[in-house]
């Protein structure tokens, strides 16, 4: 069982204010202050310094927090799997949205074939949220497509898949699309911040000192079907996976924009806490679904 000093640690660390960690917790300020007192005192290093008035955590205090956060996640998948009255395989996950509108089904009828027992949860979110419920414990793993922290997570590569920008057949251009720029008056169609598909934009922009913010219009959409039915009916162009538009590309609905400054490809990878005791069932779960 977690020592509730770590509990009172990783939720100063949640919100990096002791007042409000008290709060969260139920108990006085100072209880918060004595339970941080003991870890450093038990550790012999300081766990949080200020900067200004702003609470931040050590690098003792970093690698406490990654080390506290996988014994909570693993506590918890142990929990779970105590009070299971049968030998029943359950898998509890998330796949980011491009993951799991183009790719889950066929993995997961792969993996049912093999272990047509087994009881799934799967979440599909965007990769900072399932970051999220990694850390807080409620999946054990995710399929992602975003970036993430390599120092908190382990992970298997599950594939390299290009990374484009399409638009409407017969989509009428302000200029000629053959660059980034020259693509700024345009409306982008972008999914939400959060959102793994579109870093990878944000990232390829802010590499060449651009911003999202350069297109005249943009349209922030949660929903990757939305997105590509806008694109599709000429609202607007977007940057997609070419995984994730292959049927339409096929169709003739969409074509790719052919901009000479633009080749991108990205990792979708299966990713879990680092440090895990679970380490070998993931890999194994990983092997089943690579199969």
């Amino acid at each position: 069982m977690l020592d509730f000093r770590m509990e009172t640690f990783l939720t100063v660390c949640q919100f990096m204010n002791f007042t409000r960690a008290s709060e969260k917790l139920n108990i006085t300020q100072p209880a918060v202050s004595q339970h941080i007192h003991f870890l450093e005192k038990h550790y012999n290093t300081k766990l949080f310094r200020y900067e200004g008035k702003k609470l931040k955590l050590t690098g003792a205090g970093e690698i406490l927090r990654n080390a506290s956060l996988t014994m909570m996640h693993d506590e918890l998948s142990m929990l779970s799997e105590m009070q299971k009255t049968n030998a029943t395989r359950e898998l509890r996950f998330g796949a980011t949205r491009t993951v799991g509108d183009v790719l889950m089904a066929g993995i997961l009828e792969r993996y049912l074939s093999v272990h047509p027992d087994a009881h799934i949860q799967m979440v599909v979110e965007n990769t900072k949220e399932l970051l999220k419920r990694l850390d807080e414990g409620a999946i054990d793993f995710a399929l992602v497509e975003g970036f993430f922290q390599k120092s908190e997570y382990d992970y298997q590569k599950y594939s390299d898949e290009a990374y484009i920008a399409v638009c409407a057949r017969n989509y009428q251009f302000h200029h000629t699309p053959d660059s980034i720029e020259r693509l700024f008056q345009e409306r982008l169609l972008i999914r939400e911040e959060g959102s793994g598909t579109r870093e990878v934009l944000e990232r390829c922009l802010d590499a060449r000192n651009l911003s999202v913010r350069d297109f005249k219009k943009v349209m922030e959409v949660g929903s990757l079907q939305t997105i590509k039915e806008l694109t599709k009916s000429g609202c607007g162009i977007t940057f997609l996976y070419e995984a994730a538009v292959r049927k339409e590309l096929k169709a003739g609905t969409l074509i790719e924009i052919p901009l000479a400054d633009f080749h991108i490809f990205h990792e979708f990878n299966f990713i879990w806490r680092r440090g895990s005791i679970y380490a070998d069932r993931y890999r194994e779960i990983f092997r089943n679904f690579s199969a």
